[in-house]
């Protein structure tokens, strides 16, 4: 599982985002719903509904090539999901999408209250 760092100007950044463009390629597009089961339109509401997002920061481990961010957010119909994303040319491109795993829900949880 990935780990990520908290980075103070992630938050600045996505916050600071009117509107965010993604970047997808069909291999990607089609590996996270044929695994996760979840479709495009799913994983662009959780950038969408920004004030429901829980940074997690840059990934440090696994190492990546290029840089890779960590998310937790909400899609419109309550689905809770895990997105490791990295930006090429200021778009999105998503990586990997997921539920949020049980740690993941508390942890979210948790910073939602503060």
């Amino acid at each position: 599982m990935a780990q990520f760092e908290y980075v103070e100007w992630l938050i600045e950044w996505l916050y600071s985002q009117e509107d965010f463009i993604f970047d997808w390629d069909d291999g990607n597009a089609t590996k996270n719903y044929l695994k996760h089961r979840i479709a495009i339109p799913e994983a662009e509401q959780i950038f969408k509904n920004i004030g429901c997002m829980v940074p997690l920061g840059i990934q440090i481990s696994p190492k990546s090539n290029e840089p890779r961010f960590g998310v937790l957010g909400i899609t419109l119909d309550g689905k809770m999901l895990s997105a490791v994303f990295t930006t090429r040319t200021g778009m999105i491109r998503i990586i990997s999408i997921r539920a949020m795993s049980l740690k993941e829900r508390m942890h979210y949880v948790s910073l939602r209250k503060k």
